[in-house]
C-alpha cells in the first residue's frame, strides 16, 4: 500500500495526513518577504462589522459595507487596522480585490502570536 501524500492547501502549506502545527494552519502567516499576511474571508453586507470566526483557513470578517466599487474593501482594512490596533496606511489588500477570499498584508512590525491573539480576542467579544 502507498504512502500517503502530504497535501497541499489553497493557501499552499503542507498538511501531513490532516495534521499540522500551530503556525502552519493558521490564517495568520509571513509572505516570502517576510510581511504577516492574514487570509480572511469577507462578508460584506452585515449589519455591523465583526469577527465571525477565527478557522484553520480564514478569518471570517463581516463587513458593514456594500459590496460596490471597493466600499467593503475599504471598511476591512480600516476594521482590522482598528481591531489591530495598527494605522489604517499600514495595512493593504494584497490579493483579492473582487472576490470574498482575500489576503490582507499587515506592514508594521507585529509578531505572528499578537495579530492572532488580537484577532481571536475581537472574536470572542463580537
Amino acid at each position: 500500500m502507498p504512502k500517503k501524500k502530504n497535501k497541499t492547501n489553497k493557501l499552499g502549506q503542507t498538511e501531513e495526513s490532516g495534521k499540522c502545527s500551530a503556525s502552519s494552519c493558521s490564517p495568520v502567516a509571513f509572505d516570502k518577504s517576510g510581511s504577516i499576511t492574514i487570509s480572511v474571508h469577507a462578508k460584506p453586507g452585515s449589519k455591523q462589522n465583526a469577527i465571525t470566526d477565527v478557522a484553520v483557513e480564514a478569518v471570517g470578517v463581516a463587513v458593514a459595507a456594500p459590496p460596490m466599487e471597493g466600499e467593503a474593501n475599504a471598511e476591512l482594512l480600516r476594521y482590522l487596522a482598528k481591531v489591530l490596533e495598527i494605522k489604517k496606511s499600514d495595512i493593504v489588500l494584497e490579493k483579492g480585490c473582487k472576490s470574498r477570499k482575500k489576503v490582507v498584508k499587515v506592514l508594521t512590525s507585529l509578531s505572528l502570536e499578537d495579530v492572532l491573539e488580537r484577532l481571536k480576542k475581537e472574536a470572542a467579544t463580537s
